[in-house]
């Protein structure tokens, strides 16, 4: 049996949260032996691991004098060394950003992977200099193999890094798509929901983190103001929080949108909403490689996004493909209004799945 070892910084909600957890679940089903390594064991996703995945903590130390620090993460770092070192058949860090995730995973076998989840050159405004020094930062030429879950992240990627070229691997996520079925059946809490169904109102649904230089729901916002002053009814959920939140709010409250626009706050379970939901809108500026068309997809939902990472696989039949503005998402909102959509290629997560574990036995 196989030793695979994930390291991440925790296990809270969030796509790249879902994505590893999927992972891990899955390849425990493959009969892999699967540890997750975490800087803080904590997070509300701890609770969907199989139980035969093993989780252990790594503590970094933040304390204020540095003397201390350093002495104290040099200790945990020499455990870790002694404990786990080259322990593994693949490891992997999960956590791009996170300098620990990537020390634990070069230790912990010497078939590692650096887990890359969005496109970087977009993220970084195309500063390929910026975008060097994030990754110089984690090690990213320690390495075996640097996995991009979309092939925009590995182009952007490769543009700044060609000399890296050879050890680039794109592959999507997983996707447990039976798993997302039968929690969508699952009932939902708000009184006032169930209200807004029996009305027979088209629901839009957005779900993400509340984050304006990368999500851009203001763009949603505005053009539902413009919707509104129309005479369109609809209603729009929003679902999910971060820095961003209050901001949204003060600009629903200022355009007067409080009865067409709803906060839902985070979800652990988000696809009750989803069945209820007659459209998916993605407003983002940059993606990875979106979980959300993965869940859109499941539940046979249509989307509106925007171009970001692998679109086409929208743009094929399962929805509406806009550019990276307020007046697009507008003309698509309105467009659904008026017309609705049809989705003519249905989704096979088994199959799709399938393909994506060749390409990950590849890499492990």
């Amino acid at each position: 049996m196989k030793k695979i070892l994930f390291a991440a910084h925790d296990l809270d909600l969030g796509g790249i949260e879902t994505a590893l957890v999927t992972l891990a679940n899955y390849l425990v089903e493959k009969n892999y032996d699967v540890t997750i390594a975490l800087e803080k064991k904590e997070g509300e996703f701890l609770q969907r691991l199989q139980k035969e995945i093993h989780v252990i903590e790594y503590n970094t130390n933040a304390h204020k004098n540095i003397v201390i620090r350093k002495l104290c993460n040099l200790r945990n770092r020499l455990k870790f060394i002694i404990k786990y070192r080259n322990q593994f058949d693949f490891s992997a860090s999960f956590a791009t950003y996170s300098l620990a995730s990537s020390f634990m995973a070069r230790t912990a076998s010497q078939n590692s992977a650096l887990w890359c989840h969005a496109d970087y050159l977009t993220l970084y405004h195309g500063n390929k200099e910026e975008m060097r020094t994030f990754f110089k930062n984690v090690f990213c030429d320690k390495f075996k193999h640097i996995v991009f879950v979309s092939k925009e992240g590995a182009n952007g990627f490769i543009k700044s890094f060609p000399n890296l070229k050879d050890k680039v691997i794109t592959c999507n996520n997983l996707i447990n798509g039976r798993d997302i079925v039968t929690k969508s059946k699952e009932p939902i809490e708000e009184d006032y929901i169930q209200e807004i169904i029996k009305t027979q109102v088209p629901i839009f649904l957005n779900v993400g983190r509340h984050d304006e230089r990368q999500k851009k729901l203001t763009r949603i916002i505005e053009a539902s103001k413009k919707l509104k002053e129309e005479n369109h009814l609809f209603k729009v959920l929003f679902i999910g929080d971060g820095k961003d939140t209050k901001l949204y709010q003060e600009k629903v409250k200022e355009y007067h949108l409080e009865d067409t626009i709803l906060f839902l706050g985070r979800k652990e379970n988000p696809y009750p909403y989803f069945r209820i939901s007659d459209c998916v809108i993605l407003s983002s500026e940059y993606e990875g490689y979106p979980v959300v068309y993965l869940e859109s997809f499941v539940l046979n939902k249509p989307m509106i996004t925007t171009k970001v990472s692998d679109y086409e696989q929208v743009e094929n039949g399962r929805g509406m493909v806009v550019e990276k503005d307020t007046q697009a998402i507008y003309i698509a909102m309105k467009q659904f209004l008026q017309n609705g959509y049809e989705i003519k290629d249905n989704f096979d997560y088994e199959i799709y799945n399938a393909n994506i574990l060749r390409i990950l036995e590849t890499i492990m």
